[in-house]
């Protein structure tokens, strides 16, 4: 959806960047897109941390043997793999609902030529 190419026939030389990115589309769709990832990526940056400085300063914890010779630190580094995999998914499927249908939006009104700028004598033809 949101990696079709840009149709030959559109020219976008004209088009008001400026006046894209002060829009009320392109406000919502950065707000969306922050509002997620800024969170998430707080959230993933204390786990990664937690358990670097776990491994830095626990050693005892992290060594405590769970199964055989399966330690807390090799689940915990396990579980980072895991977690990684995990927000690329939940990424993935929240852009497809949330971000793609705002960008075709204000992808199809740049195309249009809603934000052509005026003062271009080229765009208004």
């Amino acid at each position: 959806m949101g990696n079709d190419a840009l149709s030959a026939e559109v020219d976008l030389s004209h088009v008001d960047y400026p006046a894209v990115q002060q829009s009320p589309e392109f406000q919502k769709l950065r707000r969306t897109h922050r509002s997620f990832v800024f969170p998430v990526l707080a959230a993933c940056l204390v786990w990664y941390f937690a358990y670097v400085l776990l491994a830095s300063y626990a050693h005892d914890f992290m060594s405590t043997r769970v199964f055989g010779s399966i330690n807390i630190a090799m689940l915990l580094g396990l579980a980072q793999v895991v977690t990684t995999f995990a927000v690329t998914m939940w990424y993935v499927r929240f852009a497809n609902k949330h971000f793609d249908p705002q960008a075709e939006q204000l992808r199809e009104e740049i195309e249009s030529g809603v934000f052509f700028d005026e003062s271009d004598e080229e765009a208004v033809r």
